[in-house]
């Protein structure tokens, strides 16, 4: 029972005949449970809790239909807890308090954990996420989160430090096969049916890593299809892709093609073209990928390939996020597109890239050098006694604020990382460079 009274979930002879096939076959132990070897197997860490009924606050990150609420589900369901279904689409403060309050009688009347569930997470703003801190770590709650956006970026540090973030991977060929399999022979009214997939593999690929849309599909191409003489429903590639409503696109997602493309769209944008750009970047949407994913590469595209030879290109790429944030799909495709055509259209320089590198190798195999003493802060008069920033000079009273001093270490006097190329705005810099670097070597 959650804490309204109602069952939390309900058993496969439980559900009715207009259940969803997905509902239907959603799996209730973990031996059912298909796919997350790695946290679900032998003495793997979600079974190894539930084994010793010690369920912890948890995020379960994934794509769509990985399995993230069936495994919450199960859990609450073998550890004996009470468990509070929300998402973070229609509830709010008010709700989650709700279920705190609920949660605590349970603690003290039955001494009862409760287990609440909130999917899509990453849709609780920083105020809804904050009201989760104090009874999650209290133990008020055991807080497992749903999320398919990495919770680094959208789960806030403190309710993240409070939780362990497991990773579900996206379902193989092989345990998509293993899904059609048991759901043939077992569904209470596809088994009841003499069944022959055409084309299984079509199948997968038309249900594009959801479990979830994977079943709801075969079940409306079952809907869709009529028995043949001999009552047997043969279903075609012509049914799925009516079924599905959706024509097929190569690209799997964190699979070899989702890298094959995300690594052409980088490269177009690289190399200056912002035809080929904005191509892979359709193909990318088209697939379902996440335009935040998108987004956020092209910020690193603005530092790593154009850096300083636009300075602008950093500006942009970051509202770029913002706006896909802020508005959604399938307007977001506008603004990534526009900002695609920018990047692949500006000059192009990575001497910061390179700089930052040639810097991070020396301080991982040379020693700490020192801070120069005319560098150093020297807030108390002991400090300044020792030295510290002694002849420091303020380049504000030097002409064009440059003065002859050493900021580097004294063995590494001299020293060049960063090297800016003739490029756009970075052939200004490397003029005014030129100037400094030829005075320091005088």
């Amino acid at each position: 029972m959650d804490l309204f009274g109602n069952k939390s979930n309900k058993s496969v002879s439980e559900k009715h005949e207009f259940t969803p096939l997905a509902e239907r076959m959603r799996p209730e132990t973990l031996d059912d449970f298909v796919g997350q070897e790695h946290l679900v197997g032998k003495d793997k860490p979600i079974r190894l809790m539930i084994e010793k009924n010690d369920p912890v606050s948890m995020i379960l990150w994934g794509p769509p239909g990985t399995g993230k609420t069936t495994l919450a589900l199960i859990i609450a369901n073998l550890v004996k807890a009470n468990l509070v279904k929300l998402s973070a689409v229609s509830s709010g403060v008010k709700d989650v308090r709700q279920a705190i309050e609920k949660a605590e009688y349970h603690i003290n009347q039955t001494k009862k954990k409760t287990i609440l569930f909130i999917d899509e997470i990453h849709r609780f703003n920083k105020a809804q996420q904050d009201s989760l801190l104090h009874s999650s770590e209290e133990g008020t709650i055991i807080l497992i989160g749903a999320t398919t956006e990495n919770p680094s970026f959208e789960v806030i540090s403190p309710l993240l430090s409070r939780c362990r973030v497991y990773v579900l991977e996206e379902l193989t060929k092989r345990d998509f096969l293993r899904i059609i399999s048991h759901t043939l022979k077992n569904d209470v009214h596809l088994s009841k049916k003499k069944i022959e997939i055409e084309d299984k593999d079509f199948l997968i690929k038309l249900s594009s890593g959801d479990a979830r849309r994977l079943l709801n599909g075969l079940e409306l191409a079952v809907k869709l299809t009529k028995p043949n003489e001999k009552g047997t429903t043969t279903l075609t590639n012509e049914t799925f892709k009516e079924a599905f409503q959706t024509k097929y696109i190569k690209y799997d997602k964190n699979q070899e093609e989702h890298y094959n493309i995300i690594s052409a769209f980088i490269k177009s944008v690289r190399g200056s073209d912002p035809d080929a750009a904005v191509y892979w970047m359709a193909r990318m949407l088209n697939g379902g990928e996440d335009p935040k994913f998108i987004a956020r590469r092209m910020i690193v595209l603005a530092s790593e390939d154009i850096g300083n030879a636009d300075p602008y290109a950093l500006t942009l790429a970051t509202s770029t996020f913002t706006a896909v944030d802020y508005i959604g799909m399938p307007e977001a495709r506008i603004v990534l597109s526009q900002t695609a055509a920018y990047l692949a259209s500006c000059p192009k320089s990575n001497a910061s890239y390179k700089a930052i590198s040639k810097a991070s190798e020396d301080v991982e195999n040379l020693p700490a050098y020192d801070v120069p003493l005319h560098l150093r802060n020297a807030p108390t008069r002991l400090m300044k006694e020792l030295n510290y920033g002694k002849d420091y000079k303020y380049p504000h009273e030097f002409d064009n604020n440059f003065t002859e001093q050493q900021y580097l270490p004294k063995e590494l006097e001299n020293k060049i990382y960063y090297r800016p190329s003739d490029n756009g705005a970075e052939g200004k810099l490397k003029k005014r460079l030129n100037e400094f670097w030829k005075k320091k070597r005088r």
